[in-house]
């Protein structure tokens, strides 16, 4: 399951209490964002060693000001609060071979 992030304090709570996490920085105008998130939601129900979270860039701008997000979609991993890896675009192998490298 895909939890929605809506403030930074979230944001903050959910690294802090997770080891392996990925996020997606998104917008609701961004076609590409539109096209990856059933994949992304699919993602999650099978690889269920991460959490997966979703931030959107225009509500929490907060985070996406933080972790200098200029282009969406954007995918962050953060193992233990830190990134350890970024993808940049909606391309399904992709972020399904950064998944399988954290959550196999």
């Amino acid at each position: 399951m895909v939890k929605i992030v809506g403030s930074q304090a979230d944001f903050e709570a959910i690294l802090s209490q997770n080891e392996l996490v990925i996020v997606d920085f998104f917008a609701e105008w961004c076609g590409p964002c539109k096209r990856i998130a059933p994949f992304y939601e699919e993602c999650s129900k099978k690889y269920t060693k991460m959490v997966f979270i979703k931030v959107d860039v225009d509500e929490v701008s907060e985070v996406t000001e933080k972790e200098n997000i200029t282009s969406m979609p954007t995918f962050k991993v953060y193992k233990n609060g830190s990134v350890v890896d970024t993808l940049l675009g909606a391309n399904d192998t992709a972020l399904k071979q950064l998944i399988e490298k954290y959550a196999a």
